[in-house]
């Protein structure tokens, strides 16, 4: 063995230069190595935490923000406030979507048009109608999409070439029939006499669609129709109404009040003329405005369905429509806690009429 000039001991030169290389070899292949290792893992990372971000914002909704206008047909009674609640509900789940609430305090069909004609001017993503006057609020309707505003009706139907799809809370036929068993069944299958329908307004295209199944209901009764009156969304003129007939019919067996205005409208005038328990009441509103009336025998059964339902399946709609996951054809639609709801055509359905009893009004809380 060699000794070094420095006194160190050495290495013989033909078997020291091979092993240097091979050792500086193999720890260059493990620096690359290593470095390749920590490169994958570090893409994986990213990857990785593209997923997690993606996923969380199609959770939460961050897409873009969108405005969707809610227009009822009358602002400030207990049922479009229902629907309301349940519409801010399905819009904070949702995520970026502004809800803009709004509507006549009187229920002129001419405010709603020009509200839809603002709300174009406004920029808005969608406008979901309950037109009181389809044949008024059409052409505001059909004029803003065309301006490229979706636009779908709920509660009330207008003409399809005004909108794109109907959230429809339940069938004219289980409304209408429904109202009129409803009443045969308080009174009792045998008995005999006159009813009279107590409406909103004569363009009501909801209520004119329930009077013509209730007319074929009640042609196959022992109950006959005598009238029809239309005090509009009045409970002032709903009550008057309800004194008139009871002094006009001797033989009046039963009043359909059939708006969320004119049934405890009819009822109190059935209270006042002192015909509680005589002359029977039942038709179309919220439970909380009926509990009253229930309690003290005036009215054994309210029909509906779940406002605040209704007003979280329209935006539900509304947000989809915008965001271009629903479209002409589907036939069904995931509307958050509601589950999938079935689309039949362009009509989007809630469900089926709820009826309040004595027995089941004090659980529900609208």
């Amino acid at each position: 063995m060699s000794t070094g000039g420095d006194g160190t001991q050495g290495c013989p030169p033909r078997r020291c230069g091979p092993n240097l290389r091979r050792s500086n070899l193999l720890i260059r292949l493990l620096v690359i190595a290593n470095l390749i290792l920590a490169t994958l893992s570090l893409a994986g990372c990213h990857q990785a935490s593209k997923h997690s971000e993606q996923e969380a914002t199609a959770k939460s909704g961050q897409a873009k923000k969108i405005t969707i206008c809610l227009l009822p047909k009358i602002k400030g009674i207990s049922y479009f406030s229902s629907c309301y609640k349940g519409a801010m509900e399905a819009a904070l789940e949702l995520g970026n979507v502004e809800l803009i609430y709004d509507g006549p305090t009187d229920g002129d069909p001419k405010k709603q048009a020009e509200m839809i004609d603002q709300w174009v001017v406004d920029g808005v993503d969608a406008i979901c109608v309950s037109p009181n006057a389809p044949d008024v609020v059409a052409t505001a309707m059909a004029e803003a999409r065309a301006a490229g505003v979706k636009v779908i009706t709920w509660d009330a139907d207008s003409s399809p070439a005004s909108r794109e799809f109907f959230v429809n809370q339940a069938t004219a036929p289980s409304i209408g029939g429904g109202m009129v068993n409803a009443m045969i069944k308080d009174l009792g299958p045998e008995v005999v006499g006159d009813v009279v329908i107590i409406s909103s307004d004569a363009t009501s295209a909801n209520q004119n669609a329930w009077i013509d199944e209730m007319k074929s209901t009640l042609s196959k009764s022992k109950l006959k129709l005598a009238t029809i009156k239309y005090p509009g969304e009045n409970a002032s003129n709903a009550l008057a109404d309800a004194m008139d007939v009871i002094k006009k019919y001797p033989e009046l067996k039963g009043i359909f009040g059939i708006s969320s205005v004119s049934f405890p409208g009819a009822a109190e005038g059935v209270e006042q003329m002192g015909k509680s328990g005589l002359i029977m009441v039942t038709g179309l509103s919220t439970p909380n405005d009926m509990k009253s009336f229930v309690k003290k025998g005036t009215v054994k059964s309210v029909i509906l369905w779940n406002t605040i339902d209704l007003g979280y399946l329209t935006v539900y709609v509304g947000d989809a429509l915008v965001r271009g996951t629903l479209k002409k054809g589907m036939t069904t639609l995931p509307a958050g806690r509601l589950g999938d709801k079935q689309i039949d055509g362009d009509n989007v359905m809630l469900g089926d009429i709820m009826v309040f009893t004595k027995d089941n009004i004090d659980q529900h809380n609208f």
